[in-house]
């Protein structure tokens, strides 16, 4: 059974580095096969994993849109997109990668939002882990384009907008009664102390993990370079490892 984890935030709080940090991390220790899932149109996953010219969801759509004639007349074109889906997921060292793209016209999300939510229910099942970087914001909570998770990975930096934001997340999670069997609060570049404990109590989740500034990831941002060049050394990367020490223990 996958499990599967679902990194939501606001913009700007470090919510794709955490969703790819997680990715490397899980496929490193190989304990199941790990499927990214790129769901916020906005967003650069595969750039942070080191991939290029990635195909996603919105291409294939739109490449159908174009040619009807294309879908075989033994599959209506709901399958034959899936299908096509199916075919181009990204396939890499320890992580497969599926992206949503950005869809031309803003008329185009709710459809796009739900092949991919059925993509997502057939392809889970065939992945010990399913790590899916949400849009920014509450889009595909309120949507319900994500309905469950193991763990609902809240990211946020230690200003007060991003743990506003954060709490306005969790308290949706609730209102929707979407299913997470645990919750946890990351708060990204940490530089100022913060105690866990009672930021754990104010939000009402199962821990709190502090990732601290890594002046290596800003640099690898600049530059354009993925995080797997980040050193063995790198306190964003000693982080995200011990947080998956105490979230999925190795056996």
């Amino acid at each position: 059974m996958s499990d599967v984890i679902v990194i939501a935030g606001k913009g700007g709080t470090g919510k794709t580095t955490v969703s790819a940090l997680i990715t490397l991390m899980l496929a490193k220790r190989r304990a199941g096969a790990v499927l990214a899932v790129d769901a916020d149109p906005n967003s650069n996953l595969s750039d942070a994993l080191g991939l290029s010219e990635v195909g996603t969801i919105a291409d294939i759509i739109e490449e159908v849109a174009r040619s009807p004639e294309t879908v075989p007349q033994s599959m209506g074109k709901d399958s034959f997109i899936e299908y096509k889906i199916h075919n181009d997921i990204s396939e890499n060292d320890g992580f497969d990668l599926l992206v949503m793209g950005r869809p031309e016209g803003p008329g185009c999300y709710c459809y796009i939002n739900n092949v991919l939510r059925n993509v997502m229910a057939k392809l889970i099942s065939e992945y010990g882990f399913s790590v899916i970087d949400n849009e920014a914001g509450l889009e595909h909570f309120s949507r319900k384009t994500t309905r469950a998770a193991g763990e609902l990975i809240v990211v946020s930096d230690e200003s007060q907008v991003g743990l506003r934001s954060a709490e306005r997340i969790i308290a949706l999670i609730d209102e929707l009664g979407i299913a997470a069997k645990k919750r946890f609060l990351v708060v990204n570049r940490q530089q100022t102390p913060l105690d866990p404990q009672t930021v754990k109590t104010k939000f009402a989740v199962d821990d709190v993990f502090m990732v601290p500034f890594d002046k290596e990831v800003l640099d690898l941002s600049s530059k354009g370079s993925p995080l797997s060049g980040l050193s063995e050394s790198s306190k964003a990367r000693l982080a995200i490892e011990a947080m998956g020490d105490r979230i999925w223990p190795k056996n």
